[in-house]
């Protein structure tokens, strides 16, 4: 079978996609455009990104709400650690947050088969370590093959199976060439190449890739190629990062030479939100994530200001679990889509930093399409309908009921994000009304992660979103074969399933734009209408409030933000 695949590979005719190396290349730019990088009360995103001649030196003070548990990037998966992760750590490739375009960063160029079964990458040649030590294609295969397999040995699990299903090798036919190989086409690796969220592919040094996941636990050990370096990690309190010497190999897109313009970034975890804008507004921190949505407009009326990209994915979902009473019956889940009010949400809960979900995709994914129109509407007459047609009754207290069985709902919530509860809250109110109990239980994240385990037997709703600015987020989180976020299998009433699972794989069969968009409008015609698995909230945001003087962070296209362009002015 394998020498089978091998000679398809090498039958088939390659398609080259070659990037200029030097000048050209567009500059990514903070633009202000609806869905992507905005600022309010300081100016449009260009200018968030600082005037005049950037200054070098300094210390960045940057608060989060969340708190990096490991310092591993390729471990990591809530956004404290994927943010820092990123910032110690490159990748092969860097996609436009704008346009979604995938260009070059420590690979110069690529191309690909005929089948998307192989990916070949032309390394650059000057890229170190910060020990030291060559980036070369061994360091690539050695990566991927950890990355994807885990280590039981070492303690390292397979962080990278999810993203990349199928690999199978990475070949290295010289220092400077590294060739990934998949079972099956996988459109979307070229995207992954890229990656910047949760569990993503950076690169570790080899000497790293020998510790156990113990040993990793020391900042110090955990090495990289990118502009920073560990200085400290304090679990639940504070991460260090200091300048990288000697950093030359910036993606072209940013126009950045040389090292990182910041000495050091200091990153303090604040969980509570009157902490975070009091620290701002004394001057104790330069910039904070997570700020509240009360707080977005006193603080630019103070004159930070505020700046925020929509998070490229998915919007944030109810997955129904399709195998669970009462959302094993479609009624009830299409009642649910139909019965809350979304502009209610927009006017008591969201901010301008936020959108209204008018699909499961983010607007700012290719292959997006809106369902504002029809099954995302408020229409809780026709929601009742439903129900009533199902057999749902009132009872006594306004519940609902059949067989006996009342309609309630449990719903497992994540609290890391300020707008999550208070949207939920909302939507509560308004199921209520037309007789349904959504029980919420909205937890932190290491609560959330052990009570998914149980998710497929005491769940009807985990709500949650998933970051990745490729269409294929759909196959990655709901096919069957993967993510399966609404517990598909045999005994899922009136769904098939073997149907879903060829609909949302069609999405990795192509890198054709027209029929991508075709796949993935197919996809979500059959998540949302068809079998109304999801239910889409809001498109979730990362919104800095940041002074004056700190200018240049930069939010890529999953929303995780780099701090090699990052300086301070005025003295600051």
């Amino acid at each position: 079978m394998v020498s089978d695949l091998r000679s398809s590979i090498e039958r088939a005719a390659p398609r080259r996609k070659k990037w200029p190396w030097g000048a050209g290349i567009v500059a990514v730019l903070l633009i202000a455009v609806s869905g992507f990088a905005l600022t309010r009360g300081g100016g449009s995103g260009a200018q968030a990104t600082g005037d005049g001649k950037p200054v070098h030196g300094g210390t960045l003070q940057f608060a989060l709400i969340d708190y990096q548990r490991g310092p591993d990037p390729q471990w990591g998966t809530n956004y404290a650690e994927s943010l820092i992760g990123n910032n110690i750590t490159d990748k092969l490739t860097w996609q436009d947050p704008d346009t979604g375009e995938i260009t070059p960063w420590l690979a110069k160029s690529w191309e690909y088969n005929k089948d998307l079964t192989e990916f070949t990458f032309h390394l650059r040649t000057d890229v170190t370590f910060s020990d030291g030590t060559p980036f070369d294609s061994a360091v690539v295969k050695a990566n991927f093959d950890q990355y994807v397999h885990g280590d039981r040995k070492l303690g390292i699990l397979p962080n990278g199976a999810t993203l990349l299903p199928g690999y199978i090798e990475t070949r290295t036919p010289d220092k400077h060439t590294a060739i990934i190989r998949f079972k099956k086409p996988l459109a979307s690796f070229l995207q992954a190449s890229s990656f910047t969220a949760n569990a993503q592919p950076g690169f570790l040094s080899l000497s790293t890739l020998k510790l156990s996941a113990e040993q990793r636990t020391d900042p110090k050990k955990v090495i990289g190629t990118g502009p920073f370096v560990y200085q400290s990690w304090k679990a639940q309190v504070s991460t260090v990062l200091a300048k990288r010497k000697g950093y030359n190999w910036s993606p072209p897109a940013l126009k950045h030479q040389g090292e990182a313009y910041l000495n050091k970034i200091v990153f303090s975890t604040i969980p509570e939100a009157s902490v975070r804008t009091g620290s701002l507004g004394s001057g104790a921190l330069d910039a904070t994530l997570d700020v509240g949505t009360t707080d977005e407009k006193s603080l630019a009326d103070q004159g930070f200001e505020i700046i925020h990209r929509a998070v490229s994915g998915t919007s944030i979902f109810f997955n129904f679990n399709s195998r669970l009473f009462p959302t094993n019956d479609i009624a009830v889940r299409k009642a649910i889509q139909l019965g809350w009010n979304r502009e209610a949400l927009k006017k008591t809960v969201l901010t301008d930093s936020y959108s209204v979900a008018t699909s499961v995709l983010g607007p700012s994914v290719s292959g997006y399409a809106d369902y504002s129109g029809s099954v995302l509407t408020y229409d809780p007459k026709k929601a009742e309908q439903l129900l009533e047609k199902a057999g749902w009754k009132r009872g006594p207290d306004g519940i609902r009921v059949k067989d006996g069985k009342k309609l309630v709902v449990k719903l497992l919530g994540i609290n890391n994000l300020v707008v999550n509860k208070p949207a939920y809250e909302s939507i509560q109110q308004d199921l209520k009304k037309i007789g349904i109990d959504l029980q919420l239980t909205v937890v932190p994240i290491p609560d959330y992660s052990a009570n998914v385990a149980k998710a497929k037997t005491d769940w009807n709703i985990t709500a949650a979103n998933r970051s990745r600015n490729d269409p294929a987020v759909l196959n990655l989180q709901y096919s069957p074969l993967l993510g399966n976020g609404s517990y598909l299998g045999e005994d899922s009433t009136g769904i098939d399933v073997d149907e879903v699972t060829k609909t949302l794989g069609r999405l990795e069969l192509t890198l054709d734009p027209p029929e991508r968009k075709q796949y993935a409008k197919a996809a979500q015609d059959l998540l949302l209408d068809k079998y109304a698995l999801v239910n889409p909230v809001y498109n979730p945001s990362q919104v800095i409030a940041q002074a004056k003087y700190v200018h240049g962070i930069i939010f890529d296209a999953q929303s995780r933000n780099h701090f090699v362009n990052a300086w301070k002015g005025n003295g600051k």
